[in-house]
């Protein structure tokens, strides 16, 4: 194994921080957990000093947004979510170190003494800026509170700090047509003080840290979007936000302000190694600190999603510079989007696979869901899930393939010598082209995954299970054993070497399927090191107990995942057609200002070349006027004609289809968007008010 490349001493890796505001999805799992996941244990097993650290994000508007909606505190939301997504880690086993969370004590004194490290080295700007408000709420509103149009790729719901759909850092005031999610209204400008980090500053550094350091060490997407970033030209960022939620501004004049979320949520990586390092007597700062001897640096690896690599590549890098006494990341294996159905994954749609709900309906198959997602991982482009293509890959290759070889080769093995590895004493050309393919395997995985090709390591694991069942299959010793017993035994003894191979081989990738072969091998837990070994079993060593390693995946549970998307689909759909939110409050001299008057219909046709424009003529009791009206799908303009109207009349004339509408008719419409008219319930005289 000196041939791979991992040379540094010690290894810090991270993974993302999920927000304490909902539970973990698949979406969640392929962009930054399983791949890190595989990593780590692939660095435990090459004997590595490591340290794999997460935790809850439990400050920032995502989480007071959520607690708004449910009714209830931050606090609440937090502690709900951080339980949930701590226990659903657990289940579905990945091996972090500590899993912390920001609320913690340790976080805030932490985040605080970088803030404080920085402002006394004069790293900051000060500036009194017009800043977002909410006069509904009477607060300002921190960037996830504001929604509008992106100035880059006019997507609307771009949010204040970042548009989700092409990637790109904003700042509020960038968004076209600002609206602010608390009221629904648009807000206004107010000034207001905060602490600005001068990116600008560091954009000399980063371009020679980042372009020119990192360019044959990051992925092609990962740098793409810093190059694209860093072309555009930096802008100072606030680190400060008036908030009443998060991390306290350690300032006098700062009182009520809060730290930037993307200030402290990174600085929980550190915070969570000190408290990891309190728990087990170990030192934090081995991992994080700037060591006397350059070559003693840990090597920082961040795991994220595309939607975080500008704060992980950029505005962290930017803060522990300034900070000084830190190590820098040496890569960030940032994934590109997971889809679900031909759709993207959402949250707020539910159209999503819940990790804590698939580890209840698929119990025990937590390395089919790791082996799925990390075949499909989108590595460099998105990907897309399917519970189709789950249940092909699952019964078409861990079954039929893997699964299949080590049942046969335990089952013959009881069967034929009581479990016990015979000697092999009669090795074939076949028999030596197997044990040159186990030699080179494990360094071809081995060098996929220090070159983060996931997707690839795990398919040069699975041909190694492919070879083995081929040459199971062609060696056919339950035919053999009538005619040629020593032949079996060497057959058997191959075979078994393949097996032993796979378990140490599956730990990264399977690591509870990997345990359970140990366990059928009666076989002690084997490290990389031992990979591609083929007397891993000795002669006469005793087998354990054969036990199928996977199940098939059956339509009927494929029907009950789909129907369950479908069911959110269409709930969806009704939602979306109920009632809309309330709009902002008006004053009642705003409200008296419109006429609304009793009317009649005296004549309506279509608006010739439309599907949805009639053309009325309404007595108003004022006047007789004309007004264009949408309704044309649902009404006959014959059919119509002496219908009682609520009409607004002081609407400003507008210019529809060459026609001038003076004034609008009321509607109603129901949650299949069906309109109704708005009538009195008895005949009233034209132009009588309506209040």
């Amino acid at each position: 194994m000196s041939n791979i490349a991992l040379p540094f001493k010690r290894y810090t890796i991270t993974s993302a921080l999920p927000y304490a505001n909902g539970p973990l999805h698949i979406g969640h799992l392929a962009g930054a957990y399983i791949p890190a996941d595989i990593y780590v244990r692939f660095l435990r097993l090459n004997n590595k000093d490591v340290v794999y650290v997460c935790g809850s994000d439990e400050h920032g508007a995502a989480i007071t947004i959520k607690a708004k909606k449910e009714g209830t505190t931050p606090q609440a939301i937090i502690d709900k979510y951080h339980a949930q997504i701590k226990q659903s880690f657990e289940q579905f086993g990945i091996s972090f170190d500590i899993y912390h969370r920001t609320s913690e004590k340790i976080h805030h004194e932490l985040s605080q003494e970088f803030f404080l490290n920085l402002y006394e080295k004069g790293e900051f700007i000060e500036q009194v800026t017009e800043q977002y408000y909410d006069e509904v709420y009477h607060q300002f509103l921190a960037d996830r509170y504001i929604t509008g149009t992106c100035p880059n790729c006019k997507s609307d719901g771009a949010y204040g700090d970042q548009c989700e759909k092409c990637g790109t850092s904003l700042n509020p005031i960038d968004l076209i047509n600002p609206v602010s999610t608390l009221s629904g209204k648009p807000p206004v400008l107010r000034e207001t003080k905060h602490w600005y980090l001068p990116l600008d500053k560091y954009q000399p550094w980063l371009e020679e840290w980042l372009l020119e350091g990192k360019k044959d060490v990051l992925k092609p997407n990962v740098y793409g979007q810093c190059r694209s970033w860093l072309k555009s030209g930096l802008q100072p960022r606030s680190m400060t936000r008036d908030l009443d939620w998060g991390v306290d501004v350690p300032l006098e004049e700062a009182k009520g302000k809060k730290l930037y979320v993307w200030l402290d949520a990174p600085i929980g990586y550190i915070s969570a190694t000190k408290q990891w390092a309190l728990d087990t007597d170990n030192d934090w700062e081995k991992y994080w600190k700037k060591q006397n001897d350059p070559a003693d640096d840990a090597c920082l690896i961040h795991f994220i999603g595309k939607d975080n690599i500008v704060f992980h590549c950029i505005t962290f890098p930017s803060i522990l510079h300034a900070h000084g006494e830190y190590i820098l990341p040496e890569n960030v294996p940032a994934n590109e989007f997971l889809n679900l159905e031909g759709d993207k994954l959402s949250t707020s749609r539910n159209h999503a696979v819940w990790l804590h709900e698939y580890l209840d309906e698929f119990p025990g198959k937590q390395d089919e869901l790791r082996y799925v997602l990390t075949s499909i991982l989108p590595e460099t482009s998105d990907s897309e899930f399917t519970w189709k293509d789950f249940q092909a890959r699952v019964n078409n290759e861990l079954v039929a393939i893997f699964g299949n070889f080590v049942n046969r080769v335990l089952v013959l093995s009881h069967k034929y010598f009581g479990g016990k590895v015979m000697e092999a004493n009669r090795l074939t050309d076949t028999d030596r082209f197997i044990f040159s393919e186990l030699e080179r395997y494990p360094k071809h995985i081995a060098g996929s995954l220090t070159q983060y090709r996931f997707r690839e390591a795990l398919a040069q694991f699975m041909n190694v299970a492919r070879l083995g069942n081929k040459y199971l299959a062609d060696s056919e010793p339950w035919k053999l054993i009538k005619t040629d017993e020593e032949r079996v035994k060497s057959v058997l003894n191959v075979s078994l070497q393949i097996a032993a191979n796979l378990a140490i081989m599956a730990q990264p990738f399977l690591p509870h399927t990997a345990q359970r072969m140990f366990g059928m091998l009666n076989l002690d837990t084997v490290d990389w090191q031992q990979a591609g070994r083929y007397d891993l079993l000795p002669t006469g060593h005793q087998l354990g107990e054969a036990q199928l390693l996977f199940e098939k995946i059956t339509d009927e549970q494929v029907d009950v995942q789909l129907a369950k998307l479908s069911k959110a689909k269409e709930t969806n759909m009704q939602v979306a057609k109920a009632v809309p939110e309330a709009k902002g409050n008006v004053s009642f001299e705003e409200f008296v200002r419109m006429d609304i008057r009793a009317g009649k219909i005296l004549d309506a046709e279509k608006v010739p070349k439309t599907k949805k424009l009639l053309k009325l003529t309404i007595d108003t009791g004022l006047d007789r006027r004309t007004v264009v009206s949408g309704i044309a799908e649902y009404f006959v303009p014959e059919e119509i004609v002496g219908r009682q109207v609520a009409i607004l009349v002081n609407l400003e004339p507008r210019e529809i289809k060459g026609i001038v509408s003076q004034g609008m008719i009321l509607m109603a419409e129901d949650k299949d968007g069906r309109l109704d008219f708005v009538t009195p319930q008895t005949e009233v005289q034209p132009g009588s008010v309506i209040r």
